[in-house]
């Protein structure tokens, strides 16, 4: 069997059987991938022997590649996945996968989520959702706080006349008023991948969202989605919905953001309420300071 086999039928398996997200069928089959060429593996045999050593001295060299703790735990989670389906393939009375803890990242101060832990978030209720679609929702629900900068109120306000999506969208927040916020290709694609998957219909004044009855997204769903998320990745607690749009705020300052723009782009009634951002900024960059010039705190 060649190496090509082995990763058709593990693509197969995600999107026929499993019936995943495209998203997560691209990032399980390239961290299958991965170790396939690492290994010189040629076999499911082979894929079916590995042990937790193996999976461990594979996550160290992509760490040392500059891979960062919440991608090393989802590609654990794609490769644990992985292993037991080969495992499951060749027969094995017993396949399910090897246990390896997942990196755990150092406890401090809370801190604004970074742009790989907040699209590894998202990623991460994709891949452990009970059902698909309901992985493809609540992706595409994070996704649009981080990226856009919604309230999760925000985004949940969104009926199926929404979609497709453009560009920008029009939301209405606190008080009703409405502001245009731009959406990027990849929270585009999240909505979009979400619409196909969900198995209800999406009419145009009903919610764009839905529960697994056919309701109404409630908040407390996406909350207790992403938590689950948050400790498969090892991040604090303060990594809540919430924290996607206060990082998007943040990330946006660091790239050099001006506050009126960000005001707007927020929806905040005044100015006083987005300048918080300039402190959460100014920590991070005396933090970094502190820790990388190399005079910091020698007097």
């Amino acid at each position: 069997m060649s190496r090509e086999d082995i990763l058709g039928a593990w693509h197969s398996f995600l999107t026929d059987s499993k019936r995943r997200s495209p998203h997560t069928v691209r990032a399980y089959t390239s961290a299958a991938q991965r170790i396939i060429v690492a290994k010189d593996i040629s076999s499911f045999a082979e894929v079916a022997s590995l042990e937790a050593h193996d999976l461990r001295a594979h996550l160290a060299s992509r760490r040392a590649e500059g891979l960062a703790n919440t991608s090393a735990a989802r590609e654990l989670s794609a490769l644990k996945a992985f292993i037991a389906f080969a495992r499951s393939e060749s027969g094995d009375p017993d396949p399910s996968a090897p246990r390896v803890r997942g990196p755990r990242l150092k406890k401090g101060l809370p801190r604004p989520i970074t742009p790989d832990e907040a699209v590894n978030i998202a990623d991460m209720v994709d891949d452990t959702a009970s059902d698909d679609w309901v992985g493809a929702r609540d992706r595409a629900v994070l996704l649009l706080m981080y990226g856009s900068g919604l309230r999760i109120a925000e985004a949940l306000s969104l009926n199926g006349g929404d979609v497709p999506l453009g560009e920008t969208l029009q939301v209405t927040g606190k008080g009703g008023k409405q502001r245009v916020v731009p959406l990027l290709p990849i929270v585009r694609e999240a909505v979009s991948e979400y619409a196909s998957a969900c198995p209800y219909p999406l009419a145009p004044k009903e919610p764009l969202f839905r529960g697994a009855k056919g309701g109404a997204l409630s908040q407390g769903m996406v909350q207790k989605a992403m938590a689950k998320a948050r400790r498969a990745l090892g991040l604090p607690d303060t990594a809540t919905p919430h924290a996607l749009r206060h990082s998007f705020a943040t990330h946006l300052l660091s790239a050099g953001a001006d506050l009126r723009s960000l005001q707007e782009l927020l929806g905040h009634a005044s100015l006083g309420s987005t300048q918080i951002y300039t402190k959460v900024d100014a920590a991070g960059l005396l933090e970094n300071y502190r820790s990388a010039h190399p005079r910091a705190g020698k007097g």
